[in-house]
C-alpha cells in the first residue's frame, strides 16, 4: 500500500484531537508520530523528517505560525508539505500561515474519509514539488545582482544573504525563471500555492511587498490589471 511509505508528523496540545486523527491516519497505514507542542514539533521533524505535518495554530508557548516558521529554516524539511489545523471561528490569518512557510490549512472537526481525501490530495503535491527539485545543472541562478541556489533555498544580494520564507523564495523563482515575462495573477496561485488551495486576494500582494523590501522594489513590476515580471 502506497500510503504506508509516508511520515505524517501530528501536533496539537489536545490529546484527544491527537487520539482520534492519529487513530484514523494509522487506521490509513500511514507512519504516524505525534507531539503536543511547538518546541517538541521541531525537535520531532528534524529526527524524522516527515513527508507532512498536520499543525495546530492555537498553543501554549510557541504557536503553530511561529513552529511553522522555525521548521522552515532547516533546508532538509523544505519539501515536507505543512497544513495547519484550525478549529471552526478561530481568528486566524491565512496571509500570516502562507508568510510563515504552510501550504494548506484544514478546519476542524474534520471527518475521517474527508480528512484522507485532504491528506492524499497534499501528499500528491510533495511527491510533485520532489520530483521538480531533483538537482540540475542550473541549480544556481544569477542576475545582476541576485544569486539564488535553488537546492538550498538561499538567495544572496551581493554580500548579503537574504531570508525569504518558502512562498516567498518560490514566487521569486517563478518570477525570475522567466525575466520580462509577465505572470498573471491565475499562475501565480497556480504556481506556488497550487489550484486546490484557496487564499485571499490579497495574499499574492503581501508576498511581492515583501520581495520588494528584501530585493528591491525595481527588480518587480507590476502590469495593472494583468500581473507582475521580474525586472533585471
Amino acid at each position: 500500500m502506497e500510503s504506508k511509505a509516508h511520515r505524517i508528523l501530528l501536533v496539537d496540545d489536545e490529546p484527544d484531537v491527537l487520539e482520534f486523527i492519529g487513530y484514523n491516519l494509522k487506521k490509513s497505514g500511514y507512519e504516524v508520530y505525534t507531539t503536543q507542542n511547538g518546541r517538541d514539533a521541531i525537535e520531532k521533524a528534524k529526527e524524522v523528517n516527515p513527508h507532512l505535518i498536520l499543525l495546530d495554530v492555537m498553543m501554549p508557548q510557541m504557536d503553530g505560525i511561529e513552529t511553522c516558521e522555525e521548521i522552515r529554516k532547516y533546508p532538509q524539511l523544505n519539501n515536507t508539505i505543512i497544513a495547519f489545523l484550525t478549529a471552526r471561528g478561530e481568528d486566524y490569518s491565512q496571509i500570516a500561515g502562507f508568510e510563515a512557510g504552510g501550504d494548506d490549512y484544514i478546519t476542524k472537526p474534520i471527518k475521517p474519509k474527508v480528512l484522507n481525501s485532504r491528506i492524499k490530495a497534499l501528499l500528491k503535491r510533495y511527491r510533485e514539488k520532489s520530483e521538480e527539485q531533483v538537482p540540475q545543472e542550473n541549480a544556481i541562478i544569477e542576475t545582476s545582482d541576485l544569486t539564488i541556489d535553488k537546492e538550498k533555498y538561499l538567495v544572496r544580494k551581493g554580500e548579503k544573504e537574504l531570508i525569504l520564507p518558502k512562498k516567498e523564495f518560490e514566487l521569486l523563482l517563478l518570477l525570475i525563471s522567466k525575466p520580462d515575462k509577465v505572470f498573471t495573477r491565475e499562475e501565480i496561485f497556480t504556481r506556488v500555492w497550487g489550484e486546490n488551495v484557496v487564499v485571499g486576494d490579497r495574499t499574492i500582494d503581501v508576498h511581492i511587498r515583501k520581495l520588494r523590501e528584501k530585493i528591491g522594489g525595481e527588480h518587480i513590476k507590476t502590469v495593472k490589471g494583468v500581473g507582475y515580471k521580474y525586472v533585471d
